[in-house]
């Protein structure tokens, strides 16, 4: 079955409100009216409203990097999926390895926040992906199982139609070093299979799986056109309206 390209910019912690709304009003002009691939910014928390509001009349969809479990409460810098729902986002990226290695999110963890994220009607990205040392070691498809078969825990097949995986090798964010075309299309069948495996042919059919890993204008043709690859994370390259044009463009 086809399945829509899924190409999504992750900001991080990068710039500011005025260069957000040059960046998204810049990509709304050329890549906005494009509906053969859906397209996606997680800018950060405290500019999600504006760059809605931004995008708004576009194909561009907008999201937040993280959110907790919780409706409410004394949460002290935390978000919820309701507010991040009220800023008009429908996208949460849930499990990203900055979120794992930097700040300390457990697998039972990031799978609360899937729960909730899914019954407040948001659509999860959910990253996975294992560490140099990890694929160094042979226990790539180790690690992306754990993290999978944990983060969907309590997840049904209806309820993974707002799902999209993102796999990310933690080794290639940011690095410059990218998976091969034949690593990613490897890994990326992978965990369809293991999706096939957790629940049946037609979720693994129908379910995304991008690519998230120094993906930029001069690989992106190579990478999606792998049959197990439908679309990408990106970061840097997503911080500049010509880099994440050429790229989405690539995808066409």
């Amino acid at each position: 079955m086809s399945r829509k390209l899924f190409i999504a910019g992750n900001w991080k912690m990068n710039t500011t409100l005025q260069s957000g709304l040059d960046l998204a009003n810049g990509l709304k002009e050329t890549i906005g009216s494009i509906d053969e691939i859906e397209l996606a910014f997680f800018p950060p928390a405290v500019y999600l409203k504006s760059i809605c509001d931004a995008v708004a009349g576009s194909n561009i969809g907008v999201g937040a990097q993280n959110m907790y479990f919780e409706d409410s409460g004394a949460f002290t810098g935390e978000i919820s999926g309701a507010m991040v729902k009220d800023t008009g986002c429908k996208y949460v990226l849930l499990g990203h390895s900055e979120r794992r290695h930097v700040f300390g999110e457990t697998d039972e963890m990031i799978n609360r926040k899937v729960l909730k994220a899914l019954s407040d009607g948001l659509h999860v990205v959910l990253a996975v992906g294992e560490l140099l040392e990890e694929r160094e070691a042979g226990k790539t498809m180790e690690v992306n199982e754990r993290q999978i078969r944990i983060g969907l825990e309590g997840v049904d097949a209806a309820a993974m139609s707002n799902v999209t995986i993102a796999y990310e090798p933690v080794w290639a964010i940011g690095t410059g070093k990218t998976a091969s075309p034949e690593q990613a299309q490897e890994t990326h069948a992978k965990i369809r299979q293991l999706l096939e495996k957790l629940y049946n042919a037609d979720v693994a059919a129908a379910t995304r799986i991008q690519y998230g890993g120094s993906m930029k204008p001069s690989n992106a043709a190579e990478l999606l056109g792998q049959p197990d690859v439908d679309g990408g994370l990106i970061g840097g390259a997503s911080l500049k309206v010509e880099d994440f044009t050429a790229l989405v463009k690539a995808g066409l």
